[in-house]
């Protein structure tokens, strides 16, 4: 961590002295800056072995506290107020002078997850650094430390209102039993663990008016005839699970992003680390960002867009899934065709409608596509740093839809789970744009 911690430091320095000044003591932060607040995010939430929902939500609220900076500096970007539900009114904090607004929002960011993550205080020595980095380069003491403060004031309201989403009720409620019964979702092997944020639709949306505003196609009823829709659903993963070529498993392996992978060493069970799903998507919005030259405060309303469509998505996709309750294709095929079989990628730990990837990808390419185009060609190097070699994509929408297929590869969700998981983030997506998306 310390090491990590050292090279951001010197990134951060080379990304700040390359940029225009604004002053010869204030130089302009870039997108690249809020990247890293996100690494970092990131980095604790493996630590800490993050649910995907719970990571967006800890996403959501960060990236809001920097936007809600730099739209009390700048009317080309509105209040959330009146726009997202809740959402309550700042005013500046006129007794607070003399401070940097771009150094405020990532100081707010961080100032909002460190309250918010478990292991949150493991980003006070990054806050640090970003404050001394900022010192060296020429930014005057009151700047640094009057920054610190706005920041402060921004995140405790931010807090607050985070707190009211009644996601801290969840521990309230009774533990979740596994409906024993055909056709329903059961825990899975390694480590059969129990439902992931089973109540995770009791939370607040925040752009979507109910976490049913979408609903899904109800999925194709369970069957164990061999003349019906879903057995013939099963025969489609298991036929496809027998030999999958090998750039069918690349493909997988690249979108498994699955914080609770667990290897059965025999003697052991070994957890791999591995990022949630929504950092991997606002790792690619970094890209974007960086690609298209946006400036600060025009890629601070990207990240904060598409980290709302993150939280939504899941409250959605969620909701279905513990309505649906679906059974996983690694248990059915092991009970009704083959007990020997297994998939290429891990099952998790939550029932299978809808595919939680196929969702928030395609909400996420519809608001990148909103603000980069439909034919914004990248290279995604998001997890290099995890093993995986970098992919292109000729759009948002390609990766989309090679991420969601990614789970039918990897032999853990049906077909009809990741075509309609598509449409419904879709439609999330397009509503995220629709309520806070202006440019």
């Amino acid at each position: 961590m310390k090491q990590l911690i050292q090279n951001i430091t010197l990134f951060l320095m080379i990304t700040i002295t390359s940029c225009t000044s604004r002053t010869q003591k204030e130089p302009v932060l870039t997108s690249d800056v809020i990247a890293r607040v996100i690494d970092q995010m990131t980095e604790v939430m493996v630590h800490d072995i993050t649910n995907p929902p719970l990571a967006a939500r800890f996403f959501s609220y960060t990236c809001l506290a920097g936007y809600e900076v730099v739209s009390q500096h700048d009317t080309a970007y509105k209040s959330m107020h009146g726009i997202l539900n809740e959402y309550p009114e700042f005013k500046r904090p006129d007794s607070i002078q003399q401070y940097n607004v771009q150094l405020s929002a990532v100081l707010a960011m961080l100032q909002t997850a460190q309250k918010m993550q478990p292991s949150g205080k493991m980003l006070a020595q990054y806050e640090q650094h970003v404050m001394d980095s900022c010192r060296q380069l020429g930014f005057d003491e009151d700047v640094v430390y009057n920054s610190w403060r706005y920041a402060k004031a921004v995140s405790k309201k931010i807090l607050a209102w985070a707190k009211s989403d009644r996601y801290n009720k969840i521990s309230n409620y009774a533990r979740y039993t596994p409906v024993d019964k055909e056709g329903y979702w059961y825990p899975t092997p390694p480590g059969f663990l129990p439902a992931v944020e089973p109540y995770f639709n009791t939370v607040r949306t925040l752009a979507l008016d109910s976490c049913t505003q979408f609903p899904a196609p109800p999925p194709v009823t369970f069957s164990t005839g061999k003349k019906t829709a879903f057995y013939r659903l099963l025969q489609q993963n298991y036929s496809e699970g027998k030999q999958v070529p090998m750039e069918q498993r690349v493909i997988a392996a690249f979108w498994d992003c699955n914080p609770f992978a667990i290897q059965d060493d025999g003697h052991l069970m070994l957890s791999s680390k591995k990022i949630s799903p929504g950092a991997h998507w606002l790792g690619i919005t970094g890209i974007a960002c960086k690609k298209a030259g946006k400036s600060f405060e025009e890629s601070m309303q990207v990240f904060t867009s598409v980290s709302v469509g993150l939280m939504d998505a899941f409250i959605c996709c969620w909701d279905e899934k513990f309505r649906s309750n679906r059974i996983r294709p690694e248990t059915a095929i092991r009970k009704y065709i083959d007990p020997h079989w297994t998939p290429i990628l891990q099952t998790p730990p939550f029932p299978e409608y809808l595919s939680g990837h196929s969702v928030i990808s395609a909400c996420s390419a519809t608001i990148l596509t909103h603000y980069f185009g439909d034919h914004f060609a990248y290279t995604d190097s998001v997890e290099v740093a995890y093993g995986l070699t970098p992919r292109q994509f000729t759009s948002f929408h390609h990766a989309a839809q090679e991420a969601a297929i990614s789970r039918f590869y990897g032999g853990i969700h049906f077909m009809d789970a990741i075509e309609n998981g598509l449409v419904v983030g879709g439609k999330v997506g397009s509503w995220v744009v629709q309520k806070i998306c202006i440019r």
